[in-house]
This record gives structure tokens, C-alpha cells and sequence, in this order.
């Protein structure tokens, strides 16, 4: 395996402690050529859907690395420690749901292991605290050419935990789609692909607000909402100059019915 001298990080932690800092401390001192990228670490705590959207949308555009994501709210338990491995990089994480998407996103599991091998770990595991002691020594490592073998036992990839589908049906004069995740303008992106919009007028309702069709925020006037296909190629409702998710009410996980409207 070649070095690879990126490293992701995607988390809860948040940005008041110094959690962050610490895991970037533990890779600097491992794998101090290895350079890493900060993709968030405001996902709201605990909010595993919210973290695998972020982190699979991300590694497509990221170089190949090492991806580490702990948004890990079952942190100490019997959940495991997990390194998947996948032609487009390595991930890193609990196995609660949080990386398969991601997985996905680079092209699909080769293999897995648990995170086990001493030699791989800090000397002493905090049942609190993985992201120091379990996926930042692990992702040095992998990043200074490790073998993901040598970190622990083979794993089924079908073994995996993954989460639930998300809702996107077509209906008679649209389709319903949950909220997968809001961004930080209040943009609200659906489990809903560009298809589902194709068909629709350019007049449209989004549960029950009057929107339009269209391609950028620019399409309306100020205040008024939007619907389009965003940068992930998924259906969005936005607000031009405001935040459509305190219009609409909605939080992720909510279903969201658009469809055509006739003009009055």
C-alpha cells in the first residue's frame, strides 16, 4: 500500500473543547507529514444521519486518504471500531452507520476490519473518548502506509450497520422525500433525486408554501422559496436571502411533499 498522506476529519466535538485539537495532536505526532482536512466538526451531537450525509457528500472531492468520522454516540459499548476499505480511500469510524455511504461514494467496500490490535491503539483506550485513543492513531498509521489487515480481525462487509433508506416516492402530481439534512443557510436538501423535480412545472408547492422551479437562488425574488437540484445532485428547497428551513418548519427526518400547482 502506498502512503497516503491526507486525513479527513468529520465530527460532533464541536469547536468550545479542545477534542479537536487533540485528535490533530495525536496525528502530528504519529504521522506528522500527514496533512489533514477539517470537513466539519458542528454536526449536531449525536446526529449520525446527519454526519454520514456530510462525510459522503465530501469524499468524492477530497484526495485519497484516510477519512475519519466519530459522530458516535455509542461510544464504550459493544459497538465496534471499524476500517473499511474502498477504491477510493480508507474510512474510518464506529460502526453505527455513519461511513457505508460514504463508502459507497468511493466506489464500494473491498474489505473491513475491527479496530483491535494493541500495537494500533493508545496504550490506554478512554471508554469516552475513541476519536483520540482509537480512530486518530489508526488513521496516522493507515496514512504512513499501514496494512489495515495488521489493525485487527476481518469483518463481513454485510455485517455492517447501515442506516434506513431514506423516504423518496414519486406520487400522482409530485412526490414526498424526508429531510436528509439542512445546511448552515437553511437550505433543506431531500432524499430526492433530480428526476422527481424533471417532471414538474415550473409553479410548485412544498408542504403547502407556493414555490418555483428553478436552477439558482437568483430564479426568484427575495424571500420567496426555491426548488432545485443542488451540488449533490439532490432536490433542495431554498429561501433567496432567507433560510427555508424556519419557513417550512421542518428538521431532518420530516416528510416534505412537492408538487405542481396551477397558478391563481
Amino acid at each position: 500500500m502506498t502512503t497516503t498522506p491526507w486525513i479527513s476529519l468529520t465530527t460532533d466535538y464541536g469547536l468550545t473543547d479542545g477534542f479537536v485539537a487533540v485528535c490533530h495532536g495525536v496525528i502530528g505526532r504519529i504521522a506528522p507529514a500527514a496533512r489533514v482536512v477539517d470537513v466539519t466538526h458542528l454536526v449536531p451531537p449525536g446526529d449520525v444521519r446527519r454526519g454520514a450525509a456530510v462525510l459522503a457528500q465530501a469524499v468524492p472531492h477530497l484526495p485519497y486518504g484516510v477519512h475519519v468520522a466519530v459522530v458516535d454516540p455509542g461510544v464504550g459499548t459493544a459497538r465496534r471500531a471499524v476500517a473499511l476499505v474502498t477504491p477510493g480511500g480508507l474510512l474510518v469510524g464506529p460502526d453505527n452507520g455513519v461511513l457505508p455511504e460514504a463508502a459507497r461514494a468511493l466506489g464500494g467496500i473491498t474489505s473491513a476490519v475491527e479496530l483491535t490490535a494493541p500495537g494500533w491503539l493508545a496504550a490506554e483506550v478512554s471508554d469516552t473518548f475513541h476519536g483520540r485513543d482509537v480512530f486518530a492513531p489508526v488513521a496516522a498509521r493507515l496514512a504512513l502506509g499501514g496494512r489495515p489487515a495488521d489493525a485487527g480481525p476481518q469483518v463481513d462487509p454485510a455485517t455492517l450497520v447501515t442506516l434506513p433508506t431514506p423516504v423518496s416516492r414519486r406520487e400522482a402530481d409530485g412526490f414526498t422525500a424526508e429531510v436528509l439534512t439542512v445546511d448552515h443557510f437553511g437550505n433543506v436538501q431531500l432524499a430526492a433525486g433530480a428526476d422527481l423535480l424533471t417532471s414538474l412545472p415550473g409553479a410548485v408547492e412544498v408542504a403547502g408554501h407556493p414555490a418555483v422551479k428553478g436552477r439558482t437562488f437568483g430564479d426568484v425574488p427575495a424571500g420567496e422559496l426555491l426548488v432545485l437540484v443542488d451540488s449533490a445532485g439532490l432536490v433542495a428547497v431554498a429561501r433567496n436571502g432567507g433560510r427555508a428551513v424556519d419557513l417550512l418548519g421542518v428538521a431532518p427526518g420530516t416528510l416534505v411533499t412537492v408538487r405542481g400547482r396551477v397558478r391563481g
